[in-house]
Formats: structure tokens, C-alpha cells, sequence
């Protein structure tokens, strides 16, 4: 379940935002917050094939590229300006990429990002809308959209910051994906159809 409050980046800063969220996913490990596009989103912490999916991922990119790391816990700063905080759901980059660069990591040097869509009412402007737009503002060259909803595999790449990525490919669940360059990683998602609930 995700709520969304509407602000303003007037009436929050992102300090003050970055310092309510330290304390509140300190308090409570059920939630995750984010700051895209002037509003505050409140996420529960996802079910458990949610996470099989991103265990599945992660095992696929470290037998394919053992140099990098796909992060599930790392946020990222993100919209123009660095006005916006994100916690996609995977962050690929280097091994050691994020060494030292606290909760919310610039996101310079990050190949892809990956959502998994939930079941919730805010699924379609979240991951479908505001984070592919807020990905390619951020300059990161692969999204990666696993839809649990439309039982397929998006791969969004060549961000552009105004216009968002330039090329989006559609794999139905079940079929044969690539990552394109700088991920450079082939996907057969016939294992994925076992994790839809």
C-alpha cells in the first residue's frame, strides 16, 4: 500500500525530508519513504514474491556480471536538480559504487534501476509514470519495470532529461529479454511467471 501527500518542494525541503525519513523507516522497517515531484510517498514493505523477483534479478546480474551489484536498499537522488529522493527497488552500478555515500547516493555512475510493480492504487503513477521520468531526468540509462500487473518485462533506455527514455521495449512474461549497453545483460523471464501472485 503506497500514500502519497501532495507538497511542494517550497513547503518541504529535501534536508527535512531526508531527516523524517531516517527517523521514521529507523522506527518502523515496514515502510520506505520517497520525495518525487513535490510529493511524499509512503510505501509498506512489499510481499514476499516481490522480493523472490528481486532475489531472482539479483542472482541473474551477479552470474552475468559479477563486477557489479544490484542494490535493493539504496536510495538515490533524483528529478532536476536533485530535488527528488528515490528508493527504487534495485540499483545496479560497480561493486563499491556506493561506499561511503549515505542513504540517498547521487546517481552518477548507476547503470539501471529496477521497480517491481505492487498491487496497490498509486502502481501506475509511481513506477509507470513518475519514476521512468525521474530515472531519465537523473541521466540513468537503463530502467528496468517488471509488471506484475500486465505480466511483462519493460526495459526502458536513452534518457533524455525532458522527454524522458527514448526507447521502450515490452517482453510478456516468459520470453527473452536484453538489457541493453552499459547493463548488457540477457534475462529469460520464464522463471519470473512462478512469482506472480
Amino acid at each position: 500500500m503506497t500514500v502519497m501527500a501532495e507538497r511542494t518542494s517550497s513547503q518541504l525541503s529535501v534536508d527535512t525530508f531526508e531527516r523524517i525519513a531516517e527517523f521514521a523507516e529507523r522506527e518502523d522497517e515496514t515502510v520506505k519513504f520517497e520525495f518525487i515531484d513535490g510529493r511524499i510517498g509512503l510505501c509498506k514493505v512489499t510481499n514476499g514474491n516481490h522480493g523472490a523477483i528481486i532475489m531472482w534479478l539479483i542472482r541473474q546480474c551477479m552470474r552475468a556480471r559479477p563486477e557489479l551489484d544490484l542494490n535493493p536498499l539504496q536510495g538515490l537522488k533524483v528529478e532536476a536538480y536533485r530535488k527528488g529522493r528515490a528508493r527504487p527497488d534495485g540499483v545496479l552500478a560497480p561493486v563499491d559504487h556506493f561506499v561511503g555515500q549515505g542513504d540517498w547516493a547521487d546517481p552518477d555512475g548507476v547503470l539501471m534501476a529496477v521497480e517491481v510493480t505492487s498491487y496497490d492504487s498509486d502502481t501506475h503513477q509511481r513506477d509507470r509514470v513518475q519514476k521512468p521520468q525521474a530515472y531519465a531526468e537523473a541521466g540513468i540509462p537503463v530502467y528496468l519495470l517488471i509488471d506484475r500487473d500486465h505480466l511483462s518485462v519493460l526495459v526502458h533506455s536513452d534518457p533524455d532529461p525532458e522527454d524522458g527514455y527514448q526507447d521502450i521495449h515490452m517482453v510478456k512474461l516468459g520470453g527473452k529479454v536484453t538489457l541493453p549497453d552499459p547493463v548488457g545483460i540477457e534475462l529469460d523471464t520464464e522463471d519470473l511467471k512462478s512469482y506472480i501472485d
